[in-house]
């Protein structure tokens, strides 16, 4: 049974929505799924899991939340290297850069990308809940 991690900061609630389907998708493939917030998962918790799903709405300038997200995935970036990882999260206007300029520096960082990132404008339509559902199983 592989070992998941799903990881998410969300500011309205949206990024948890979609961070709930991939935790659920993930265990109807099987898998042992833990969730976490940026305040209890760190670098230290990388190893313990198979894959690692990361959630983060956009923000500001098309960025990851900048106060508590980014600094816990820069301290992860270290451990990225051969990892399965998946990456999703919201955004509220833009074009998704957001999500391009981080699917860029995870594969720079020698991350495996498991699936294609999902993304969606405000809160996660039934579409997106099935996208986050089967990025969770790409993981599983």
């Amino acid at each position: 049974m592989s070992k998941v991690a799903v990881v998410y900061w969300s500011g309205t609630g949206n990024t948890e929505m979609m961070a709930n389907e991939v935790a659920e998708g993930a265990k109807a493939a099987g898998a042992e799924v833990s969730v976490f917030t940026p305040d209890t998962f760190s670098a230290d918790k990388m190893d313990e899991f198979d894959a690692v799903a990361f959630g983060c709405p956009a923000m500001g300038a098309e960025e990851l939340e900048d106060t508590e997200f980014e600094p816990m995935f820069n301290d992860c970036r270290a451990k990225l290297s051969g990892k399965k990882i998946a990456l999703f999260g919201s955004y509220g206007w833009g074009d998704g850069e957001w999500m391009q300029t981080w699917e860029g520096s995870c594969k720079d960082d020698g991350a495996e990308l498991a699936c294609d990132s999902v993304i969606c404008t405000e809160e996660p339509d039934d579409d997106a809940k099935a996208a986050c559902q089967a990025l969770g199983k790409a993981l599983a």
